[in-house]
């Protein structure tokens, strides 16, 4: 069996103060929303775990009702960091599951076909991961403001979610990111602590992530 982890306890302050993007309404439902049905819709998942900031509990709920989700889901309370949150999620995965794709709350786009490719990869693999490779020239500078040399792009992927795993692969991960005391942004790097290979998925689609206003015209777009 297979479960989500959708990550919504983020605060995502590059959205501006008091505003909270995962509740901004964007082709005609919250952003949220959006995303929790790509999960719902798939086929591949069969439970879902929210990870939310406290008070907000009854908000998701309320949505649930609202838009008649189907699977089985349950709610969580986030950590101090979005590593803290993703822990708190492997924790609630029933005993049953044995592969976890972890999602951005924030990125509503994600393809079925991208969900279960990643699935299928992570059960070959371990770990796996969408994402695209880097097209646009890639700069690297010291300050700032002066560029210090051109990186080669042709190996250079930017990585998107879900970020799919065995469960005992990224808790092992996890749990040594946490003896080590680092906080991690990203859940694959965590595989690399205890050498995990993870297979890169490519995203045939574009898959984008909301972090500040000007993203959501995109994403409605592709939304509508």
């Amino acid at each position: 069996m297979n479960a989500a982890i959708i990550v919504a306890a983020g605060k995502g302050t590059r959205m501006g103060a008091n505003v909270d993007k995962l509740w901004l309404e964007v082709a005609g439902q919250p952003v949220i929303a959006h995303t929790w049905k790509r999960f719902d819709e798939a086929a591949c998942i069969d439970e879902i775990i929210l990870v939310v900031r406290e008070g907000m509990q009854i908000h998701f709920t309320e949505l649930a009702d609202k838009c008649g989700f189907k699977k089985t889901y349950r709610l969580v309370g986030g950590g101090a960091e979005r590593q803290d949150s993703v822990w708190n999620g492997l924790l609630a995965v029933s005993p049953q599951i044995e592969i976890v794709a972890i999602q951005d709350a924030a990125r509503p786009c994600s393809t079925l076909k991208l969900i279960a490719d990643t699935i299928a990869a992570a059960r070959k693999t371990g770990a796996a991961v969408a994402a695209m490779p880097v097209t646009d020239t890639i700069k690297e500078t010291t300050d700032g403001q002066l560029i210090s040399r051109t990186v080669d792009r042709s190996k250079l992927w930017a990585v998107q979610t879900p970020q799919t795993f065995r469960v005992e692969v990224i808790r092992r991960a996890i749990t040594m990111a946490r003896e080590k005391k680092l906080q991690l942004t990203d859940d694959t790097a965590a595989c690399e602590l205890i050498g995990q290979p993870v297979q890169l998925v490519q995203s045939t689609a574009p898959n984008p992530k909301v972090t500040v206003p000007a993203d959501l015209p995109f994403i409605a777009a592709l939304l509508a």
